[in-house]
């Protein structure tokens, strides 16, 4: 059996490169970056598509991939793939839902933590506070509460 080409369009972490690179039967070729015109130039040359959240998957792209059989999102969702499209000509479109979930976890507990240090202001009421010359009584209305052996609940 040949090997299958697949295309790496946008910035992807190395081991994830590794892993596409160490597959046998995979020829990868990582070119982050391309505008569309470049991506439909080269397109029908793949059997396979990698990409992220800058790469657009029109139907032109889409129209030019010939060979493709199999677009692959490293991440959550496909908007920025049109999906009627692909499924008219047979592409697969595939996501990884839970590639992020660790560092989701995390930044939603690091916005949790920032809440309840009062260090998110909204920048509307400091706009207003300016406006009408109470920027002294800024500092005075923060009121930190300690983390410290409290229980932030999801």
């Amino acid at each position: 059996m040949s090997n299958v080409r697949v295309l790496v369009s946008d910035k992807l972490a190395e081991a994830g490169l590794r892993v596409l690179r160490e597959a046998l039967g995979v020829e990868l070729e990582y070119r982050p970056g391309m505008s569309e015109d470049e991506l439909c130039g080269v397109i029908g040359d793949y059997d396979g598509l990698v990409i992220r959240s800058a790469t657009q998957v029109t139907p032109r792209v889409i129209e030019a991939a010939e060979r493709l059989r199999v677009i692959g999102r490293a991440g959550i969702g496909v908007d920025n793939v049109d999906i009627p499209a692909a499924s008219r000509r047979g592409i697969v479109v595939m996501n990884t839902p839970t590639g992020n979930s660790v560092t989701t976890a995390e930044h939603a507990l690091a916005l949790l933590a920032a809440l309840a240090k009062q260090q998110i202001v909204l920048s509307n009421v400091m706009q207003i506070m300016f406006e009408q010359r109470h920027i002294a009584a800024e500092r005075s209305c923060r009121q930190f509460v300690r983390v410290a052996g409290h229980r932030l609940r999801l």
